[in-house]
Formats: structure tokens, C-alpha cells, sequence
């Protein structure tokens, strides 16, 4: 990280006029309403409103973190991917420019619209807190499908025609599922230093198990209910937070939906709420909404229990976290399981 990283106080006051050159505002426009968003923790987010004469834009601004929390983590990469995403049904935020710059604010941030609606709880879980929890037993219902009918049409998106061929991994394998089994294996150990053993033990068997996907599609990567933005019919609005977006099976995004639901969930000591479709009736639903056959949903979860390890491998070793506080247990429990 550059030595001129501006504290966060002292943003909204560099960020002024570059908002008034970017978006061609009066002199007299302010930032107003600064806050730290409480979503996500791979890129910094704040939440504001630019207001001149002419009335009020609600906008984010989003900066690498601090730490580092992926080995290759790149503001540019998200920001192509909402980019080509633009004109397609998946409902992205409009990017108004990136700065991959350190001059301005001393670090490189891009800004882009605030869509409407309101997110599922993360911390406390959905199932426990939030619009999801205080919702029908139908609403439940209509959010999740909205949630797998996002990821299918990520999946039936054309990325090649998109160019989104920035987001394959050759440097790892020759195939998607080879490249990002042995990109796990690195980022864990840049991640921990020494992989401990349940990790060790799930990479062995991902490559003991390697597969040719029958399709290659986008993958998002986060692919979960508290990344989606619904209205207040419980339709989606917005879908969020492409860092982690590569090609790969498209069954990776199902597992991810299914894994973290399970650690809301069942890992937690209760079961989820009524009207939460089960994992049987989603892999269903998918299968006929994207004319697939799901075959290799235990490799993916397995693989998606290991790239969320990552992040909080990283904190525990950097933060030095106490052996109490294991961050990870969810995703060691969850392997475990699947490899037993």
C-alpha cells in the first residue's frame, strides 16, 4: 500500500472536486452523508450523496483495503466486470470512473451509482436478522428464487462476446477447474504460511478429483443472498461485489449459494426459515431454469469452503487472532464433512 493512504475522515474532502471534474458539477457541490458501508470486507465502501443545485446522486466509493485480503486483488477486475455486465439483465451498478492512480487520494478507488434496495443481513445472519428474516414465509421464498435466477443468468451470459476472457487463470493450468484448484493451493499459502492440515487434505482431494465442466461459464464468485439488492417486493434490484468473479464451472456459484446458507444456517444451531427452499428443491430449480445437469456439487463446495478460507486465513495470520477465535471453523467443519 502506498504511505499516502488517506484516513477515512479526510476522504470526502480529497473526493469533492474530483466529483465536480468527473461528473461536471457546479463549484458549490458537497458530499454529504458519509458513512462506512457495514457490507463486504475485501474493498473498503462508503456510502455518500454529491448535492449541488440541481437536487442529490447517491454514490459509492470503494477503495483496496488496507490488507490485502486475495493475493491478486485488483480494483480494475471488478470494475471490468460491472462494466461489461452493463447492458446485459443482471442489474450492476453504472460505474462513473476509476482512478488506478495514488495522486488524488492516495490510494486507486473508483466510484460508482448507489442502486435502491436493501441487502440480506451478513453479521447477524439473514436467518436470524434483516429484511429476510422479517419477511413471509413467501417473500422468503421469492428472494431466494431471485437469488439463483441471478445466478443462472450470470452463467447464461456470453463471455466471450463480453471479453471477459481477462478473468481465466493459464498461469495455473491448462483447464478452469485445474487453474482454480492450484490457485487455491497458492493464495492458501501466501494467505496462512503453512497450510494447516484440513486445508492440505482438501486440496489433495480437489486434485485427486479434477473434472473437464461440461460448461465454462462467468462465475461470480460471491454468489449468495446478502450480495443482492431487493426492493420492497422482495425482487432484485442490484447485484454486488464482483471481486472474486473468474471462469470456471457454474456450478461453483450454486455450491457457494448452498454452503454459505448451511453455515446461516444449520452451522449455526438452527435450521433455516420456513419458506427457504432446500437444497434438493434448489438444485432442481436450477437444473430447469438453466437447462443443466448439476453433477459435481460436492467438488464445488468443498472448493468454495476453501476460497472463503482465504480471506480469513489471512486476517487470523496477519491480525494474529487467539487460537479461540477461529474465524475459519465454519469452512473446516464443512470440509471435513464433505471430504469424510
Amino acid at each position: 500500500m502506498t504511505p499516502f493512504r488517506l484516513p477515512s475522515e479526510r476522504i470526502a474532502a480529497a473526493l469533492e472536486p474530483e466529483l465536480r471534474q468527473h461528473l461536471r458539477l457546479s463549484d458549490n457541490a458537497r458530499i454529504r452523508n458519509w458513512s462506512v458501508s457495514p457490507r463486504g470486507f475485501a474493498t473498503e465502501t462508503f456510502l455518500f450523496e454529491v448535492a449541488d443545485d440541481t437536487g442529490a446522486l447517491p454514490l459509492v466509493f470503494r477503495r483496496p483495503p488496507e490488507m490485502s485480503l486475495f493475493p491478486d486483488y485488483d480494483l480494475l477486475r471488478q470494475v471490468l466486470v460491472m462494466k461489461r455486465l452493463a447492458d446485459t439483465e443482471i442489474p450492476v451498478p453504472t460505474v462513473r470512473w476509476l482512478d488506478r492512480g495514488d495522486a488524488a487520494l492516495g490510494t486507486p478507488y473508483f466510484v460508482m451509482d448507489r442502486l435502491d434496495g436493501e441487502a440480506p443481513s451478513d453479521y447477524p445472519s439473514y436467518h436470524t436478522a434483516g429484511n429476510y428474516h422479517s419477511a413471509s414465509p413467501e417473500n422468503r421464498t421469492r428472494m431466494w428464487w431471485g437469488c439463483v435466477d441471478t445466478i443462472a443468468a450470470v452463467h447464461q451470459v456470453d463471455w466471450r462476446a463480453l471479453g471477459l476472457e481477462f478473468l481465466a487463470m493459464p498461469q495455473h493450468g491448462a483447464s478452469p477447474v485445474e487453474q482454480i484448484v492450484n490457485y487455491l493451493d497458492a493464495a492458501l499459502t501466501w494467505a496462512a504460511g503453512e497450510q494447516p492440515p484440513t486445508y492440505r487434505r482438501a486440496i489433495a482431494w480437489l486434485r485427486a478429483n479434477l473434472y473437464e465442466p461440461e460448461h465454462v461459464t462467468l462465475c461470480w464468485g460471491d454468489a449468495r443472498m446478502s450480495n443482492i439488492l431487493y426492493d420492497k417486493d422482495y425482487r432484485v434490484r442490484g447485484v454486488l461485489d464482483w471481486e472474486i468473479a473468474y471462469l470456471g464451472d457454474h456450478e461453483s456459484d450454486l455450491a457457494w449459494l448452498l454452503f454459505l446458507d448451511w453455515a446461516s444456517s444449520v452451522f449455526e444451531g438452527h435450521e433455516p426459515l420456513p419458506g427457504t427452499p432446500s437444497r434438493a428443491e434448489t438444485i432442481a430449480y436450477y437444473e430447469a431454469k438453466t437447462g443443466t445437469t448439476v453433477r459435481n456439487l460436492r467438488f464445488n463446495e468443498i472448493l468454495a469452503a476453501v476460497l472463503l478460507s482465504v480471506p480469513l486465513l489471512r486476517m487470523a495470520s496477519r491480525v494474529q487472532l487467539p487460537p479461540e477465535m477461529n474465524i475459519t471453523g465454519f469452512c473446516t467443519t464443512r470440509i471435513e464433512e464433505l471430504l469424510d
